[in-house]
């Protein structure tokens, strides 16, 4: 009994030397592991960095856009007139020339008269103000006439019998509606 409780030397030394290399290696791959994760970490870091340094430029750019286009919405509105402005001026110019004159013929007037008329229908349309002005016939529009009255007409139903003042579009948008007078039913 003595020979089996008895641990054979040579057995024992090779475990000790198993179990130590195992440790060993443990803590290598530990030591590796941990050495990998915070390389890991390090290079997560810097990336959140980067990724927070961009956010940080890109929120920068995006305020500097929207002062930009503020100011320029705050130009644009206080300067749209220019252009309207600037093509109105030779109508004044041509109404204070008329008026200079003091001994002027009606046919002098009308003519001045007339011309300065072409002056302004052109100045408002190169501005895209368009008149409104439909022919005795057209249909009525709703969107674009309002009736005045309905008249008793020779013409078919919900045509114009008559125009009482033009309207005017602005771009395709009215800005007055001409009044007209319809044909009401038979």
């Amino acid at each position: 009994m003595s020979d089996n409780t008895q641990p054979d030397p040579s057995i024992q030394a090779q475990d000790y030397q198993s179990t130590e290399e195992m440790v060993a290696a443990q803590a290598g791959q530990e030591s590796d592991l941990l050495s990998r994760t915070q390389a890991d970490l390090a290079a997560l870091q810097a990336k959140s960095a980067e990724l927070a340094d961009q956010y940080l430029r890109a929120k920068a750019e995006a305020e500097n856009a929207r002062r930009r286009a503020e100011d320029e919405i705050a130009k644009s509105r206080k300067f749209a007139i220019e252009n309207f402005a600037e093509n109105m001026l030779p109508v004044i110019d041509s109404l204070e020339a008329g008026l200079v004159i003091k001994d002027a013929t009606l046919e002098q007037i009308r003519e001045g008269s007339q011309a300065t008329l072409r002056q302004l229908t052109s100045a408002l349309e190169r501005n895209k103000v368009m008149q409104i002005d439909p022919k005795a016939g057209d249909r009525f529009d709703p969107h674009q006439h309002q009736a005045i009255s309905v008249a008793a007409s020779d013409q078919e139903a919900n045509t114009i019998v008559s125009v009482l003042q033009k309207g005017y579009l602005i771009a395709d948008r009215v800005l007055r509606p001409a009044l007209v007078v319809v044909a009401g039913p038979k």
